[in-house]
């Protein structure tokens, strides 16, 4: 019975550990939303700015995986090119090992203790707390506080002898550097993180339990967790697009490459009669096993990143031959937006970050349409229509899916920002589809300028077309405030609302003063007063589009 009790609490610690993992790091990522954004935007081509990247982003949230999922995402979605996700891959393998360390950390009996105070201390801010950002902090320290928890179970049981002389014996048998390396993965894939795991050999390394027995044994388990970890990204590539699988392919190349290079370094220590820890960090940190594995980990991931960082293109090209183009002939598909990836979802920030951009193509290709219709009425083409219509039936579909995604989004850990921009966003694409809705009535108006052989004076074309302007003019000035968030251009966007009201009230003013002069067909007036009504209704959705970024904040 007390075995099972003891096998029970090692199994409760590293429940304890993981859920820890899963709260911290989610809680960090929430905290970090805007800067993660801002990181990921910033994917240029500079190899070492993408390293950067990869190292930060997956320090945040714990997970290479998560990161690499996201690449993933990213790629398929055509805003990251697989040189700039090479990089970001190889950087992620390197902010993974902080875990490690953290592990490492509390292994430490003495100062771990002092630890698990910061999970009641979490769970009081998040329970008494109001602000969003306190409670989130609370969440880091309650998940930082359970990891604590977690490794000190684990370790308890671990260090009890009757276990230790049970599953010493079973771990130093396993000595095969190639055995271990598929422990490792297998492992790993199953719990799908690396960081987990290596947690979990140093866990046992603190009570003398090592994987391997002495030597380099324990580093080929690590070696084969990096391989482990890349399944996660192999999955979420299933059905995505070629460059997509690429990335998730070049994440395990890396992997492989590295494993194969190591192993290699290794075993020539071992066909010498001794070993790389020996020699070089059982000196650096004698007696501490957890430093050295950490170490350890840390120390491949680097070396890998530095041999391999060169021949990014090398990976780039060898993808693309692996994972070719499928032969077709080229379909334009007629799609306003990109691809709305759900495996940005496991970042809300960024997928938000993405969707914006999206609403931003939609908001260009409604006033897209609108120019249509309105230049088709100055030259008197009926034959537009059919394209209006078809142009209004993309935006629709458009918008459903973005609403479909806005959803999902909802559903995520969001924070009161992203939430005030997720509402805002429903109303900006309502106003977009109206922006289309309005060119399909300037067609109609056309249809019975032609039809109903109207005639507008020269002075009312004029007058029209100066209004447009202004409304083109309104329309740049929006997208780009809406863009880029620049409430300074607020002001200037209501300046020139004002102005195509009064130029509406004006021209009507003055086709009211010729219908009593006799200068104007009476049956003009439905459709003038119409057009520049419409105009102005336009007007006021992009003003609304603008203002959007007020109540996204």
């Amino acid at each position: 019975m007390e075995y099972v009790y003891l096998v029970l609490q090692m199994l409760g610690g590293m429940g304890c550990f993981l859920i820890g993992m899963e709260i911290m790091s989610e809680s960090m990522s929430r905290l970090a939303h805007g800067g993660l954004k801002k990181l990921l935007n910033k994917t240029a081509n500079s190899r070492f700015a993408g390293v950067g990247i990869g190292t930060a982003v997956t320090a945040i949230i714990q997970s290479s995986a998560a990161t690499t999922v996201m690449v993933v995402g990213l790629v398929n979605a055509g805003i990251m090119t697989l040189f700039q996700a090479t990089a970001i891959i190889m950087g992620s393998n390197i902010g993974t090992t902080i875990t490690a360390h953290i592990a490492t950390l509390g292994t430490s009996v003495d100062i771990s203790k002092f630890f698990f105070v910061l999970a009641v201390i979490g769970a009081f801010m998040m329970m008494l707390c109001k602000k969003d950002n306190t409670k989130t902090i609370g969440n880091i320290l309650a998940g930082l506080g359970l990891i604590f928890v977690g490794l000190a179970y684990m370790s308890q049981a671990m260090g009890d002898d009757r276990i230790k002389d049970v599953i010493k014996p079973i771990f130093a048998a396993v000595n095969n550097p190639i055995l271990l390396i598929l422990i490792g993965a297998v492992v790993t894939a199953l719990v799908q993180s690396s960081s987990a795991v290596t947690s979990i050999i140093i866990a046992l390394a603190s009570q003398g339990v090592l994987i391997g027995g002495v030597g380099d044994g324990v580093y080929f388990a690590i070696i084969g967790s990096n391989i482990g970890t890349c399944v996660t990204a192999l999955i979420s590539s299933i059905g995505a697009s070629p460059n997509a699988r690429r990335a998730a392919l070049i994440h395990l190349m890396f992997n492989v490459f590295g494993a194969i290079i190591f192993t290699i370094f290794l075993s020539i220590f071992m066909a010498c009669g001794t070993s790389f820890s020996e020699l070089t960090l059982a000196k650096l940190f004698p007696g501490v096993l957890t430093v050295q594995i950490s170490v350890f980990h840390t120390f491949f991931n680097v070396v890998c990143t530095a041999l391999f960082l060169p021949f990014i293109k090398g990976f780039v090209w060898l993808a693309n031959h692996i994972i070719r183009d499928k032969k077709k002939k080229p379909v334009e598909d007629g799609r306003i937006i990109g691809e709305l990836d759900e495996r940005l979802l496991v970042q809300p920030s960024v997928a938000l970050a993405h969707l914006y951009q999206e609403t931003g193509k939609m908001f260009a290709y409604s006033m897209q349409t609108l120019d249509r219709a309105f230049t088709a009425f100055i030259k008197k083409d009926v034959n537009i229509k059919k394209q209006v219509a078809e142009d209004n039936l993309k935006l629709t579909q458009a918008s459903k899916e973005e609403v479909a995604y806005l959803v999902k989004l909802s559903a995520s850990s969001l924070v009161i920002e992203e939430e005030r921009t997720i509402s805002a966003l429903h109303y900006v694409l309502n106003d977009i589809v109206r922006i289309g809705e309005l060119a399909d009535n300037v067609t109609k108006y056309t249809d019975h300028y032609v039809n109903d052989e109207l005639v507008f004076s020269g002075e009312f074309l004029e007058m029209i077309q100066s209004m447009y302007g202004r409304l083109c003019e309104l329309y740049d000035l929006s997208l780009a405030t809406f863009l880029n968030k620049d409430f300074a251009g607020l002001r200037r966007v209501d300046e020139l609302e004002d102005e195509i009201d009064k130029d509406r009230r004006q021209l009507i003013t003055r086709h009211i003063a010729r219908l009593n002069e006799g200068k104007c067909q009476p049956q003009n007036s439905s459709v003038f007063i119409n057009l520049v009504g419409n105009l102005e209704r336009a007007a006021d959705h992009i003003t609304y589009i603008a203002h959007s970024i007020e109540s996204g904040e």
